[in-house]
Order: structure tokens, then sequence, then C-alpha cells
């Protein structure tokens, strides 16, 4: 029986949950919500071993101290551009926890078999949890090894993929079937193995912008598998915490979905058909008009307005904080100057937020894609700095295209544009965009952080 006072705990630790993850949904307050989250969480750590009589303290303790100390290291030492990857690593450690947690756990009731029969609600969270954590751990890590380019971020296929697929995911839901029906520790070991097989096989075909979405989708199959793991345990704050973790990540899933403009099937199974957010990515030999830091000065300080758009490419050049002193000297100068925040810019949702707002950048000036849309009209000058995607007409007119039907940012309805750009490389979708080619569009093409410096000193100069 718990204690009173750890259930108490238990209950605070589950309300700093909550409150963590409304912190979460803003930027003014989200590094508030993660130091909440983690107090949470310390504080449940801490009433385990206070509440419950454990057995092997030592090598617990041991393995949260290697824990702890691989966690703070990994994520002091993680650029911004590879968080993403760090997000999923960590999300690929929950699942596999989880599903060995669910193991253990059938070997306890196949031990215990001879003295009653175990409820089947029980088998079925246990196999549910081996199946579906296995998957978010083996899915995990090729995501991780997509985005950190230890393979290639375009779509794996092969023949007989779907094939190969379908079968493992009969083949695993057969399996939870017999082991709710006769519970047995080398069915659930065969489980585990194919749910490893089924997370690679669902990962392989996804590529380009695709792979931030699975990794909300697997985040959420992560946190269902500890909800469910709660339940196996009989712990009220694993299943609480677990189903917020679900929740969160399958609202993140379909809204992230939503700004691409395709459903989530599309985006797991749509290279199976030819469709994918990752094209040739061949850089393109048309010509275009380019101008150097002094020209596009000039160009700047002569606006009224300016709207600028950041995207990945800012992320790698660590140009962030040149950029916001750019847009201080331009407010200086009267200019009025904006940022325009899509989505999906980045490689996750509020990539372009959490960069600029460790640049001291004001929230007020951070306008979301949908608030600031309708504004581009009225704008002198759009600055374009390491994005591609979520700008390109291509979304919008061309049928064909991979990321035809997403939501995009209008900045070729600006009276002019300023492409900052390293080459003509397409961006992560690999296809060539027609708004560097517009009349109203001029390239200034460089490292993002050196030009940012030399486009700044000119300014200045005016």
């Amino acid at each position: 029986m718990t204690p009173t006072w750890a259930q108490i705990a238990y209950l605070v630790a589950a309300v700093c949950f909550i409150l963590a993850l409304k912190g979460l949904s803003s930027p003014k307050t989200a590094r508030t919500g993660n130091l909440i989250g983690a107090v949470g969480a310390v504080l449940a750590c801490v009433t385990v071993f206070f509440a419950v009589d454990l057995d092997h303290e030592v090598p617990m303790l041991a393995a949260i101290a290697v824990g702890s100390v691989a966690g703070v290291v990994g994520a002091q030492r993680v650029q911004m551009t590879q968080m993403p990857q760090l997000v999923a690593l960590f999300n690929g450690v929950g699942g596999g926890a989880a599903a060995l947690v669910a193991l253990l756990e059938l070997h306890e009731v196949v031990a215990l078999s001879g003295f009653g029969d175990v409820p089947k609600f029980d088998l079925a969270a246990i196999a549910f949890t081996i199946l579906v954590g296995s998957v978010s751990f083996a899915g995990s890590l090729v995501t991780f090894a997509k985005l950190q380019e230890l393979m290639t971020t375009r779509p794996v296929l092969f023949p007989g993929l779907p094939v190969a697929f379908g079968g493992s995911l009969l083949a695993g839901i057969g399996l939870s079937v017999l082991l709710v029906v006769d519970p047995s520790l080398w069915v659930g070991v065969v489980l585990a193995l194919l749910g490893l097989a089924l997370g690679v096989l669902l990962v392989l075909p996804v590529g380009g912008a695709d792979v931030p979405i699975v990794i909300s989708l697997l985040n959420a199959f992560t946190g269902l598998t500890v909800a469910a793991g709660g339940y196996v345990l009989g712990n009220t704050l694993l299943l609480v915490a677990g189903t917020l973790v679900g929740a969160a990540g399958t609202l993140l899933t379909k809204l992230m979905a939503t700004a691409m403009g395709r459903s989530v099937l599309n985006i797991l199974f749509g290279a199976l058909k030819g469709g994918s957010t990752l094209g040739a990515g061949e850089a393109s030999d048309r010509p275009v008009r380019s101008a150097g830091p002094e020209d596009i000065a000039i160009l700047l300080g002569y606006a009224s307005r300016v709207i600028v758009i950041p995207g990945y490419g800012l992320a790698v050049a660590q140009a962030q904080h040149t950029l916001r002193e750019l847009v201080d000297v331009l407010g200086e100068k009267g200019i009025s100057v904006e940022y325009a925040i899509h989505p999906v810019a980045g490689r996750m949702p509020g990539h372009m937020n959490v960069l600029l707002a460790e640049a001291q950048v004001p929230y007020e000036q951070l306008k979301e894609m949908d608030d600031i849309n309708g504004e581009f009209k009225q704008t002198d000058v759009v600055l374009v700095v390491g994005a591609n995607d979520v700008v390109n007409p291509a979304a919008k007119t061309t049928p064909g295209a991979p990321i035809y039907g997403m939501p995009i940012l209008n900045a070729d309805e600006a009276r002019q544009i300023v492409f900052m750009k390293r080459s003509m490389r397409p961006g992560f979708a690999g296809i060539e965009n027609e708004l560097l080619f517009d009349p109203k569009t001029t390239l200034l093409f460089g490292d993002a952080k050196e030009t940012m410096g030399k486009l700044l000193a000119a300014v200045k100069a005016i």
C-alpha cells in the first residue's frame, strides 16, 4: 500500500507535469515550464526511493548517476541545429525502457501464473507496451540517424517493403493476441524483436521535412507505452505522465501534418507511391539576380517595413545574434521590422522561436504565419535568411511538387525579396524554388553569419 504522503507527492508531481506542458505552449514560458517539469520528475524519483521497499539500490543509483551525467553533458554540448536528433534519441530511450519494463513484468506474470489467472487486460497492456515501445525505440534511432546524416535522408525503399511492413504488423498483432491468451516469455521476446523491425520499416520510407513529424508521432507512441506501463505497474503517476505525453505528441503530430498540408498516412507512406518531401536535390544553373551587402543595405535602409523570414540556414550559421543586431539598427532608423515564423521552419516546431529567443529577440516581434501572411502585400522588403521550402510558391502552384498543399509564408507578395543563401542548392525538400528567379528577388550569397556581419556594417554606414 502506497503511503498517503507518497500519494500526495505523486499528485504534486503530476500537477508539475501538467503545468510544464502548459508552459511549453508559449516561448515566453517555455523555460519555466521545462524547469517545473524537471522538478516534478525529480520529486517522483525521490518519492519512489523512500516510499517503496526496493532491492538492488546501489546498481539503481549507479545507473541514475550515469544517465544523469550523460544527459547533462549531451544537453550542454548539443548544437541548436542538432536539437531534433537529441529529442529523437531521448524519446527512443523512453520507448525502449517501457518495453524492457513490460518484458520484466511478463517474466513475473509467467512465474506466478500457477497461482491464479492473470487479468487479460493486464496482459493486453503488457503486449501493447512491448510492441509499441519497441517500435518507438527502433524508429527513433532511424530518425536520429537520418537527421544526423549517418544515413541518407532520402526515403529508403526496396521491393516488397509494403508486404514486409504489412506482414510484420499482422504478425505483431497475432503475437500480441497469443500473449494475452497464453502468456509466455519467449512470445514477448519475439514480439519485441518484431517491434524493432516494424520501427525500422516504418521510418525508412520517410524522407525530407517529414522526419520531424515522425519524431513527434513516435513521441506519442512512447507516451502511450509509458501510460500502459503505469497501468501494469499500478503506478498512477506513470499513467498520468504517459497520457499527457501521448496526447501532446498526437496533437503536435496532427498540427505539424496540417502545417505541411498533408495527412499523417501520406507522410508515413507517401513515398511508397512516389510522393515525398525530398526531391532530386540538384542545384540550378538558371540565371538569377544577385547583389552585394552594400546594395542590399541601401534597399533595407530606404524601406519603411521589413519582414524577416528565418530558417534552418540561420541556425546552422549561428547568425541569430547578428540578425537581431541588424534588426535593432533598422529599428533605430525608424523602420518597422518583424519576424515571420512558419510552423515547421527549421527541423522541429518552435525551432526558430528558441533560436531567436537565444538572441534576446523580443517576443512581440515574432509573428506566426497565420497572423502575418496577410501583411506581405504592404511590406517593402522581405529578408529570407536560410529558409527555402517555407516560402516556395510550388506549394501553391505545382500539383506535382512534393510540398504541394503545404501552407507557406506569402513572401512572393512583397514588393522586394532578398534571399540570403550559401548556394543555389534546394532546401530540405530538395526541389527548386521559383521565387529565386522572380524579378523582384535579389540573392545575397555567402555564409549567413559572415554575410550578415557585412550587411550589418553596411546598414550602419548609411
